[in-house]
């Protein structure tokens, strides 16, 4: 399959599927956003580790086999747990100098195990020590965020490409993070979350970006 830039291949191929059929919220891309910076935000949106597909559980397990010390003592030791029968990267506690200074209060505070003293991921570094683009590694999850796909449902019958916004973030995730959170400061979301958008694109082979900056259309306008 063309497009497809990680090792996750199944778990892109569902993905594929659902983007090509997707909707696109215009609305929620053009809420300003501020660009990342791991020095402000300590990787904040980590700190509850990452949603993996049974593919990308499998696939960090053997990467920890094959490359034991590229990865902290933490992953090394249980790099992957099961709550709510949801499989996620696991989480250690985080010291106090590991949180961002506005470190939401409601979040747990802890770390996802892959990352490392400088708020790194390291999953993504063995992805660029390697050559390969460096998302390869790394769970579609965390690199998409804060994008979601919305999937299809009884109100809806086909997937949306949005983003959290505030009053719709039961959770209260997305939305409290440095990079979900509105920010009046910040650019429009489909600037900010470009590299995002463009792997996504190359992913659907779809070209989301252009989508984003055309005028909207309602499904089934003339």
């Amino acid at each position: 399959m063309s497009g497809i830039l990680t090792a996750f291949t199944k778990t892109a191929q569902t993905l594929r599927a659902q983007l090509r059929e997707a909707i696109v919220d215009h609305e929620a891309f053009a809420i300003p956003l501020r660009r990342c910076e791991l020095s402000r935000c300590r990787a904040t949106c980590c700190h509850d580790g990452a949603v993996l597909s049974p593919e990308e559980a499998d696939r960090v397990r053997v990467l920890l086999e094959k490359h034991p010390t590229a990865f902290p003592d933490s992953a090394r030791d249980q790099p992957v747990v099961e709550r709510d029968n949801v499989l996620k990267t696991a989480t250690r506690h985080a010291l106090d100098h590991e949180c961002a200074d506005d470190f939401p209060s409601h979040f747990t505070r802890t770390r996802c195990v892959f990352l490392d003293h400088e708020h790194k991921c390291t999953l993504q570094l063995l992805s660029s020590s390697q050559g390969k683009h460096p998302w390869h590694y790394k769970p579609i999850s965390c690199w998409m965020h804060p994008i979601l796909l919305r999937p299809a449902s009884s109100a809806r019958d086909r997937p949306v490409l949005t983003l959290r916004r505030p009053d719709q973030d039961q959770a209260k995730f997305a939305s409290c993070t440095h990079c979900g959170r509105p920010d009046p400061d910040g650019q429009p979301a489909r600037d900010v979350l470009a590299s995002e958008l463009a792997a996504l694109s190359k992913l659907a082979e779809r070209e989301f970006t252009a989508e984003l900056h055309a005028p909207s259309v309602e499904p089934g306008a003339p």
